[in-house]
């Protein structure tokens, strides 16, 4: 690209949640002309992108005429309109992910079979295509317990993903969305890698970072940057991961999440083709953050440096139990004068149970420090109505 305007750059964000928002921050940075749609007037990404448009990212129609004022369309979560992105790419939109990438990731059973014919390491898994036959195969005896059964569709932040160790569980599932039926593996650590890549070939590729769930709400916690591997398996991370964008095609950055086994195994559990909360960090403690990364990739700029400016841990902000309605801040003076804490709200409106409604990082060269601070954190900061 001998010429850069970034005002004369179109581009389009399918989705205006948080990470709609940071997207249309980061594009700021170089003066981009962006546009985001989403179906609710007060998304987080409204007031962070040069035009907002209410709009279903579901709907054919509605995509299509968003992404007809586009030069360059990307979304924040996989559930869009593939047919509209097909009709789109033939209109010549450059899109990212592309369709035909998109659509072997935002159908879990899609992926799965993508990650067999890639031989890309993964644990076992059956198709189903409803609740009522992978329950008739748990009574049959052709599955056994425990199992990780995930809506194909659909599903995000712990949605859709069901631990079942005893057959009466299977009543929570919706009873006719087709299901993946994975084995339950006994995991050392869950890491996740975010690799990005652009039209010219370059790749690049983040430090592996440790993530520790939230059980109840199947969401990350926290994840601590970098992830405690030892030399060789963080370059096996990060090779699998490089291996992996490769094969799926993407420009942009994709998230790989992987399970490090009890048997010493690297497997990769899912991928996202976007920033994903895995690299919130980056905005923080890397040179070049995961949000900028996705726009160099996507526009087929030069990659980013990757490099860690220093460890950190990135703690999500999750809604109070029992507590829905409009959102207050408790205790947020106690936390903002932390030394190496950086708050991001994300400016959702309303709050319930185990909603993220931001994330805080904290800068540390030590890990007990990162720790402490968090548990301090935990102890006068919360989200309440």
């Amino acid at each position: 690209m001998q010429y850069f305007s970034g005002d004369k750059i179109r581009l389009g964000i399918l989705g205006g949640g948080q990470l709609g928002k940071m997207l249309g921050q980061a594009a700021s940075d170089w003066h981009l002309h962006t546009l985001a749609m989403d179906s609710v007037e007060d998304s987080p990404a409204n007031g962070y992108v040069r035009e907002f448009i209410l709009g279903k990212i579901t709907d054919y129609q509605d995509v299509l005429n968003f992404g007809r004022k586009c030069d360059v369309l990307t979304i924040e979560i996989e559930n869009v309109n593939l047919e509209a992105l097909y009709q789109l790419q033939k209109e010549g939109i450059s899109i990212h992910p592309a369709p035909q990438s998109l659509e072997k990731i935002k159908d879990k059973g899609n992926q799965k079979d993508f990650f067999l014919k890639k031989a890309l390491p993964s644990s076992p898994f059956r198709l189903y295509s409803s609740s009522h036959e992978l329950k008739t195969a748990l009574i049959q005896k052709k599955e056994l317990l425990p199992l990780v059964v995930k809506l194909r569709t659909g599903g995000y932040d712990g949605k859709g993903v069901f631990v079942i160790k005893e057959t009466s569980q299977m009543d929570s599932i919706p009873p006719h969305d087709p299901l993946v039926a994975e084995d339950y593996i006994a995991i050392e650590k869950e890491i996740a890698v975010i690799a990005a890549k652009n039209s010219r070939g370059e790749i690049a590729v983040f430090d592996p970072v440790e993530m520790v769930f939230d059980k109840e709400a199947l969401l990350v916690d926290y994840l601590l940057s970098p992830a405690q591997l030892n030399n060789d398996l963080s370059k096996l991370a990060k090779e699998l991961a490089e291996k992996t964008i490769q094969a799926f095609d993407i420009n942009g950055v994709l998230a790989i999440e992987m399970f490090f086994t009890k048997e010493g195994e690297l497997l990769i559990n899912e991928v996202a083709p976007r920033p994903h909360n895995s690299g919130h960090h980056s905005i923080d403690a890397c040179i070049t953050s995961q949000f900028q990364q996705h726009l160099r990739g996507i526009l087929n700029l030069p990659l980013g440096d990757t490099k860690m400016i220093c460890p950190s841990l990135m703690m999500n902000i999750l809604g109070a139990d029992n507590y829905s309605g409009p959102v207050r801040y408790h205790g947020i003076d106690d936390i903002l004068g932390l030394k190496g804490t950086n708050i991001y709200l994300y400016g959702k409106s309303n709050t319930k149970p185990k909603r993220k409604m931001g994330h805080i990082t904290i800068l540390d060269e030590k890990e007990e420090n990162l720790l402490s601070t968090m548990r301090y954190i935990r102890e006068h900061f919360s989200v309440i109505a």
